[in-house]
């Protein structure tokens, strides 16, 4: 965990202040919705199709129990007991008054929650790997360099208001939890030949209506190096990007035009006048934050305990376990996936008292610390491995316990219409509908790894790009019908989808995903090959044949 100093609770606290001002003015009249609109969308709140919607950071996606409880607090108090956890390891709540908002962002602000620029052509949330600081193999720690990166843009006078919105991700890990190359500025850590610790720099990746993956711009950047180098990017961005087109304005369309070639160029120029500069972290700048940074005193556990070796003879332990544990970077201890997605429910969602009982779980059992990931679910970072059956069954009493993760029922999917001002269609129902369908956890193994994302607009909020199987909402003639690709994948290789054919209606959209599970599993070469490398080898023609066969 990460202690924030008086400093950002000064910030936070008088960011309140104003923002109650600022709603007591759009309140008696004297802010139109207009004037009041850029004030309420750089502290994250938008007006949806119903009520206003509360955007509220997880800067990379980690939680105490205490934040937790105050979240759950937030949704009893303020909504309607329950939030929304999304692909960019943020909370939402839907239906809050906007009267009572700045009431809630107080009791947040207790605890050191905020939503500062959640929303805005600013610098969002800066995300990256759950699993950050405890997964075997890593080079070290991301989080310290997404909270440098934090520090460095919250409020940042330049680049407060971009071209577009701006949202960067790190990982550190050979395995990319973090979607890096979809993102605006993807960070990977790494070491050079000297030993150094540095980034591979990417830009211009992102979704939307032009979907790009991003590219690298520069494959070694120092860590003393990365603030003014992040800063070159953006200079260059806020000076060619596009203003007079929103669909034109991201980074990702920069990049494309200019091509990464002389866009690398623009920013190599643009950073060597300010490189030398008060931007250069030194070693004691970066140590700073490091001892900033929390971790448990771990035990000397063994690797395998008596207690694990006992609940190995209950079934339904054991294929929770082999889905929904992984390994940690010491011994005796695992990383617990909590999967949000049960059959017939929201993907994402949480209630109250779910919040609730998983900061109880995560006080006895994993140090009083909880994760985010962009696929929507939560992680106990700090498990003792001999703890693992409690855990299983505090987590099976509040119904999470659920051995679904990365398998055909763990779905990312916005709130689309039932929501969003934004959205053609419906995105909950169809996520709803295909859990229903591989709801038996037989079939779902033996389907294995397979993401189905679903956006219910073509602003992607749902990474349907990026999905083994993609599943975007369109409006034809005011009814719902939704474009199906296949082949996505938002890790290390990532890519984007291919469009299978006609978009389907509403009705059909979980045949078709039937479908073409049934041709996988007819088609793969062998029970070990993946979706999506079955996709590659095969192509998208065998998949189109067996879904519009008989449409």
């Amino acid at each position: 965990m990460y202690a924030y100093d008086e400093i950002d609770r000064t910030l936070v606290n008088e960011r309140v202040a104003e923002f109650r001002d600022q709603v007591k003015r759009r309140l008696s009249g004297e802010l139109s919705e207009d004037e009041f609109k850029m004030l309420r969308l750089q502290n994250g709140v938008y007006l949806q199709l119903h009520a206003y919607m509360y955007r509220i950071a997880i800067p990379y996606g980690t939680l105490s129990s205490e934040q937790l409880r105050r979240l759950a607090h937030v949704a009893r108090r303020y909504d309607r007991g329950y939030g929304h956890f999304t692909t960019r390891q943020n909370i939402q709540f839907n239906w809050i008054k906007l009267a009572e908002l700045p009431d809630a962002m107080a009791d947040l602000a207790e605890v050191g929650i905020q939503s500062m620029q959640t929303s805005g052509n600013n610098m969002r949330n800066v995300t990256s790997d759950q699993w950050a600081g405890v997964a075997p193999g890593e080079i070290e720690d991301p989080r310290i360099w997404a909270e440098l990166l934090r520090q460095f843009t919250t409020l940042h006078p330049e680049f407060s208001f971009l071209p577009r919105k701006f949202k960067i991700a790190i990982t550190a890990s050979e395995h990319d939890r973090a979607a890096i190359k979809i993102h605006d500025i993807g960070l990977r850590l790494l070491k050079n030949e000297q030993g150094q610790t540095g980034f591979e720099v990417l830009v211009g990746g992102g979704l939307g209506r032009s979907p790009f993956i991003a590219k690298t711009i520069k494959p070694f950047v120092h860590g003393h190096d990365i603030l003014s180098y992040v800063e070159a990017i953006l200079r260059v961005y806020n000076q060619y990007g596009r203003r007079d087109n929103i669909y034109k304005a991201r980074i990702k369309i920069l990049v494309h035009e200019l091509g990464i070639e002389k866009f690398a160029a623009e920013v190599e120029e643009e950073w060597q006048q300010i490189r030398d500069g008060v931007l250069k972290l030194d070693d004691g700048i970066i140590e700073d934050i490091r001892s900033r940074f929390f971790y448990p005193a771990y035990e000397t556990l063994p690797h395998m305990p008596d207690e694990l070796k006992q609940a190995a003879h209950d079934a339904k332990f054991e294929a929770w376990r082999k889905n929904s544990v992984s390994a940690h970077k010491v011994q005796g201890y695992a990383i617990v996936t909590v999967s949000l997605k049960p059959v017939g429910k929201p993907p994402g969602d949480a209630t109250a008292d779910q919040m609730d009982a998983l900061a109880d779980i995560a006080d006895k059992y994993s140090f009083g610390e909880i994760r985010v990931g962009h696929e929507q679910n939560l992680a106990l970072p700090h498990v003792r491995k001999r703890d693992l059956p409690a855990v299983w069954k505090a987590l099976e009493a509040i119904g999470l316990a659920i051995p679904n993760v990365n398998l055909v029922s763990d779905i990312i999917a916005c709130p689309g219409l039932d929501y969003c001002s934004l959205a053609n269609a419906r995105s909950i129902p169809i996520a709803q509908e295909i859990t229903r369908r591989f709801a038996n956890h037989d079939t779902a193994n033996l389907i294995g790894r397979l993401h189905v994302n679903i956006s219910g607009c073509i602003n992607a909020c749902g990474h349907h790009h990026v999905g083994h199987i993609g599943i975007l909402g369109v409006e034809k003639n005011n009814e719902e019908f939704y474009q199906i690709t296949i082949g996505g994948r938002a890790d290390e290789g990532a890519e984007l989808g291919t469009l299978i054919g006609p978009a389907v209606p509403y009705a059909e959209v979980a045949d078709v995903v039937e479908d073409i599970v049934e041709a996988y599993l007819a088609l793969r070469a062998r029970p070990e090959e993946l979706f999506v490398d079955t996709v590659k080898r095969l192509g998208v023609e065998p998949f189109r044949e067996r879904v519009y066969a008989t449409r």
